[in-house]
């Protein structure tokens, strides 16, 4: 699999992801949801699809008490 199996969500969540520092900011689907107005639950899905789809060029992890996630193409 690969970017060409991304939907059209998961692309433009996986560009935000890219452009955003949520290694620094910890990751909050809440924010996310409300910045695409969508449900937490799609950007859970989303982002987990992501890590299925493109395991290479997304990177989540847990630091200090919140989830990291970086991107890149």
């Amino acid at each position: 699999m690969g970017f060409e199996d991304l939907t059209e969500f998961e692309t433009r969540l996986f560009e935000w992801i890219r452009q955003s520092d949520f290694e620094e900011v910890p990751w909050k689907a809440a924010r996310a949801a409300k910045a695409f107005k969508v449900s937490a639950e799609d950007v859970n899905e989303a982002l987990a699809a992501l890590t299925s789809k493109v395991p290479h060029n997304i990177y989540v992890h847990y630091e200090d008490g919140a989830i990291r996630i970086s991107a890149e193409r």
